[in-house]
């Protein structure tokens, strides 16, 4: 059979294609180090990797959730502690005022440290974050927790202004935390302290006074009831704390996992892709020197 130069030329020229292709290919795959170029070269690895690419992404976003919402409530919990520290030794003071042994002078000095350890209370219920938004107001972090008029009669002059809904932060599949806490019981107990500071400021206060003493026992029985809401507010965060780390971690071995199995399926065997670089190069030069041979000869070397 006779083959002429025109099908000799194609059939050279489309091997030499090939052969470069091939090499390219590899060179690609040893480039990235990964086995997979494409879907087509591993349909159903090329899923699993993708799958497993999606999954380490959500991981991450997890984590870095994670991360933010244990920073937010390390700092609620501060602030909650300072606002417990304050209502413990307000309550040692009113505990002191009750002792029917006191001056009027003596009420009026103690009345001072219940102002400014109310004020101190007062403004960490409207403490901010670094955003400017209010920790404590619920999901209206641009209104203040706690509002205070001046106008209204002694009792009623703090309101709560925010509300008791919860900041939700996804930290799993399925799995939410809030990042903030309310503290809508504050405001009254600042007003049941105030209604009592403004008895002890009388010039004739008398702790004997049975209306004074009620005043004293009620910002007692207010405080106390403040003191357990609020150490219960700082447990749960420190459970909450506890549960991000141990979820943290489990994310952490689930996105080790991941690309433990991600090497498995799509990490290029080097030695296995060298051997098949050498073989295409091989092939590739035999093409061309073949071609080379062939092409030099003629039937007038023949006659």
């Amino acid at each position: 059979m006779r083959v002429s130069s025109t099908q000799y030329f194609t059939t050279v020229n489309n091997a030499l294609q090939d052969n470069n292709a091939a090499i390219q290919y590899v060179t690609e795959q040893i480039s990235s180090g990964y086995r997979i170029q494409k879907p087509s070269d591993d349909p159903v690895g090329s899923v699993r990797v993708s799958r497993l690419a999606r999954e380490d992404a959500a991981l991450t976003q997890y984590k870095d959730n994670i991360s933010a919402l244990s920073t937010r409530l390390s700092y609620n919990e501060t602030t909650l502690q300072n606002m417990t520290d304050d209502m413990l030794q307000a309550r040692d003071t009113l505990v002191w005022a009750a002792n029917g042994s006191n001056l009027s002078a003596d009420l009026n000095a103690m009345a001072s440290t219940l102002v400014s350890l109310r004020d101190a209370m007062f403004f960490s219920s409207n403490t901010k974050d670094q955003e400017g938004r209010y920790l404590f107001s619920g999901t209206l972090t641009s209104t203040a927790a706690i509002s205070y008029d001046s106008t209204a009669a002694v009792g009623s002059r703090y309101t709560f202004t925010g509300n008791t809904n919860l900041q939700n932060v996804v930290i799993g599949n399925g799995i939410t935390q809030a990042a903030n806490v309310h503290v809508a019981e504050m405001a009254q107990l600042l007003n049941t302290l105030d209604t009592a500071i403004a008895a002890m400021q009388s010039p004739t206060a008398d702790p004997n006074n049975p209306a004074t003493q009620a005043d004293l026992t009620a910002g007692l029985d207010a405080m106390d009831t403040a003191i357990n809401t609020f150490s219960l507010k700082i447990a749960d965060l420190g459970d909450a704390q506890n549960l991000l780390q141990t979820l943290d971690d489990s994310h952490t071995n689930m996105s080790l996992s991941n690309k433990q199995a991600t090497t498995l399926l799509n990490n290029l065997d080097y030695g296995e892709a060298s051997i098949r670089l050498n073989g295409y190069t091989a092939a590739l030069q035999a093409t061309q020197k073949s071609y080379v041979k062939v092409n030099a000869l003629s039937l007038f070397n023949l006659l």
